[in-house]
């Protein structure tokens, strides 16, 4: 008899252990659902925003959901709100313009214990477990040597006295601020330029008036024209130029964030040097982070360095995000083309895209 109680307290306590370890493995094979804002579908830059998350979510059988906030604070909260009531397990902000604006539904989010990404920008408040992207003020500072050097290379090894028109993003995002922050800290050391600033508000329209208009109340003054992301206002500064009678190579146009049309125009000539954006990276880790958050496993933290063989964005350093109340900023890498590297190498997120 007691052995016989004893083997169906055996075959009882294997059952249970089988009952645990099946749970287990459904568990760690339960499909996540991550919630992301874009700004503008249309812009390259947040294509590969959603190309590099839909690929690492893919690979970690994840429920990607992406909706387009328009740079509306009202809209993106209210995003924000319907993503709550989802119950998503994560979420990625990837484009935004009123950064403070949007902090309530930072916390909102905070308060469901959601885990929260940036990418690109970062809310100003609230807890951001990761904001991943490049240091836009020191990308922007890299650009704006370049842009100087190529004024020295175009007037004999000097920098004479003159006008730089500075074309910014909207001037109400941190991203324009942080760039012209970053363009100012190298022009500032010539103090025979002077800086003509026009807002192109990331369009292509804006950017082409402006230009216009600097160009005509300047004239020959002009020693060169900057643009803060030749991605979406490089066009429009270089049809300014070329509608003027000149040539957009004689302005040594520079930036940050390439993008196809940047691409094609580095290759034409008419853009000097522009630093690359690494858009898909910063998704694509933005949603394998949040991923291993939640499972437990190993995340970047402040202090660390992070490193991947032949990776444009690497070694990042993780610091402390100074933007929001509390979380990590990845600070991505970010080379500058084509003086750093091709621009047809095959690395850079607008060549990958072509090739897919």
């Amino acid at each position: 008899m007691k052995k016989i109680q004893l083997l169906v307290l055996g075959l009882f306590i294997l059952g249970l252990l089988f009952s645990v370890a099946a749970g287990a493995v459904e568990a760690a094979d339960e499909e996540l659902t991550f919630g992301m804002i874009i700004r503008d579908p249309s812009a390259p830059f947040q294509v590969a925003m959603v190309k590099g998350a839909e690929d690492m979510a893919e690979a970690n059988n994840i429920n990607l959901i992406v909706h387009a906030g328009k740079g509306d604070t009202m809209k993106i909260m209210d995003i924000i709100d319907n993503f709550i009531t989802q119950d998503i397990d994560a979420f990625i902000l990837a484009g935004a313009v009123d950064l403070r604006g949007l902090v309530p539904g930072i916390m909102r989010l905070n308060e469901a214990d959601i885990p929260v990404a940036a990418v690109d920008t970062s809310p100003e408040g609230g807890k951001v477990d990761f904001f991943l992207s490049f240091d836009i003020e020191k990308a922007s500072a890299k650009a704006a040597r370049a842009f100087v050097e190529g004024i020295m290379e175009r007037n004999g090894g000097e920098v004479p006295e003159g006008v730089v028109i500075e074309i910014t993003g909207d001037q109400a995002d941190m991203f324009t601020q942080a760039c012209t922050k970053g363009f100012n800290s190298v022009v500032d050391e010539y103090p025979q330029l002077t800086v003509a600033q026009g807002e192109g508000k990331w369009n292509n329209t804006d950017s082409h008036n402006k230009v216009s208009d600097l160009l005509t109340r300047f004239g020959d003054k002009v020693l060169g024209v900057y643009v803060q992301t030749p991605d979406i206002m490089g066009a429009g500064a270089v049809s300014a130029i070329e509608a003027a009678g000149l040539q957009a190579g004689d302005f040594g146009i520079c930036g940050i964030c390439i993008g196809p049309e940047g691409v094609e125009l580095i290759k034409q000539g008419k853009l000097l040097a522009v630093v690359e954006q690494p858009a898909y990276a910063s998704a694509q880790l933005a949603v394998q982070y949040l991923y291993d958050k939640i499972k437990g496993n190993p995340v970047p933290q402040i202090g660390d360095t992070i490193t991947e063989k032949d990776a444009l964005w690497s070694p990042a350093r993780v610091i402390e995000n100074t933007w929001a109340d509390e979380g990590a900023f990845i600070c991505l890498q970010g080379p500058l083309v084509p003086q750093e590297i091709e621009v047809t190498d095959s690395r850079l997120w607008e060549n990958m895209l072509v090739s897919k």
